[in-house]
């Protein structure tokens, strides 16, 4: 928490580059918008509440990054965040999701970021009150000064619990679970959290029926270790904070919001495209929302929405959605020079995930620079002649090149493999001399 409020934006660039090639522009606009998020955190004053955030349009085509700068930012900055896809939602009226429950899932991930976090402080002290319940179900007391008389077996047996001696032992534990059945709930729409809470009330309304188990001492342990995290923990605080979170940190990514861009004269479904950007407005702009932790202000909530716009332009959405994403940032597609670093570079690079897939078949596998440079050219030549599907044509053209050895891998290991340029040119030839590449590669 405390490094995401030191971050400058040449350090946010710095930490996207490490997943993302290229793209400066859109990583810039990004940085700049968190760092503006605490340069507010800092000013005093009537002032602070009118500062509201510069929501980001990014504009590129499939494949360059888009999705990844805004997961890795909420990533880097530890803030609650949310994809949607906006072809998922419709306007009110028609059958879909209403556009209000984003803001209702966004709180339900930051109460399960922020239990997380605390569920970790107070981890020891829960596995010591849950070896202390397995102690007492080994070491059976009568009362308080019989338990005090056998501290020094309890502490022997405490020792053999730490060091794993009991964990296959097996021990009758009492565990409740509700009486209430587990039935679904319909709501209309935009009742979710109506039917949520119903649920939750006859649940409480119930008494829990008490059932023994036999389990091993290191399940009674980990079961035990839940329960005691519950009672350590203070939801109310939880919430507070997490509510805290979503309304000045919360980050949403509204992908394929060019697929909201309707036709004069369009009838069904389509009809309810521009309804949805009328729908979101409200919620960009800052509105209140309902969930079942309270009312939410998205006003200093963080919108990024995304579109490749092959069709439309982003001009052809409403002008007041347009008004609501000031920053817009183009996003370049990829030449083959950058398939070239995606390849190789990034630390979840796609040669670092094959090497250390097959490496757990006890294969070594390395790649010369021809090689890596043949199969960026092949990658980027197929994007040219097919449909350009961006940096996701390395997964095809990767999963091509190695398919034999993935799938021979448990049968030839040990080995170790170098893969030059000769082998990606062997396994692609008919592939590049035809230029009917769609037959070859989808």
């Amino acid at each position: 928490m405390e490094e995401y409020w030191e971050l400058s934006p040449s350090r946010i660039v710095k930490e996207l580059s490490r997943y993302v090639i290229g793209q400066e522009k859109a990583k810039r606009a990004v940085a700049i918008s968190i760092r503006n998020r605490w340069r507010r955190s800092k000013i005093e004053g009537a002032i602070r509440e009118d500062i509201i955030p510069n929501n980001i349009l990014l504009i590129g085509p499939t494949g360059v990054g888009k999705t990844e700068i805004a997961r890795r930012l909420a990533g880097l900055t530890n803030a609650p965040f949310m994809k949607v896809e906006a072809s998922k939602f419709t306007e009110v009226g028609y059958v879909g999701r209403d556009v209000e429950s984003i803001v209702r899932d966004l709180l339900d991930t930051a109460v399960h970021m922020v239990r997380s976090e605390k569920s970790e402080k107070v981890e020891e002290e829960a596995e010591q009150r849950a070896i202390d319940r397995v102690l007492d179900i080994l070491l059976p007391a009568v009362d308080t000064e019989q338990k005090e008389r056998m501290e020094a077996t309890r502490q022997k047996y405490r020792k053999l619990i730490e060091e794993g001696e009991l964990d296959d032992k097996m021990v009758e534990i009492e565990t409740t679970e509700s009486t209430f059945p587990m039935v679904e709930v319909f709501s209309p729409q935009g009742m979710e959290e109506v039917g949520f809470n119903f649920q939750e009330m006859f649940s409480d309304m119930m008494p829990r029926k008490k059932k023994k188990r036999e389990v091993t001492v290191d399940d009674a342990i980990r079961i035990f270790m839940s329960d005691e995290i519950d009672n350590l923990l203070d939801m109310d605080e939880i919430i507070g904070e997490a509510r805290w979170r979503t309304e000045e940190m919360g980050m949403v990514f509204i992908d394929e919001i060019d697929k909201l861009i309707g036709s004069e004269g369009e009838h069904g479904p389509n009809v309810s495209r521009q309804g949805v950007q009328r729908d979101l407005l409200p919620l960009v702009e800052g509105a209140n929302v309902q969930t079942k932790h309270g009312m939410i202000r998205t006003d200093h909530i963080l919108f990024i929405a995304a579109g490749a716009f092959h069709v439309g332009k982003p001009s052809d959405l409403i002008p007041e959605f347009q008004g609501r994403f000031p920053i817009r940032a183009e996003l370049d597609p990829l030449t083959a020079k950058e398939f070239r670093k995606i390849l190789t570079e990034p630390e979840n690079a796609l040669v670092k995930q094959y090497q250390a897939m097959l490496l757990v078949e006890d294969i070594d596998i390395s790649f010369t620079k021809g090689a890596l440079d043949r199969l960026a050219d092949i990658a980027y030549s197929v994007n040219m002649s097919t449909e350009n599907i961006g940096a996701r044509r390395l997964q095809t053209v990767m999963s091509t090149l190695l398919d034999e050895i993935m799938f021979d891998a448990p049968d030839i290991a040990p080995k170790t493999i170098k893969i030059g340029k000769k082998e990606v040119d062997e396994k692609f030839t008919e592939l590049v001399e035809d230029k009917d590449l769609t037959r070859y590669i989808l």
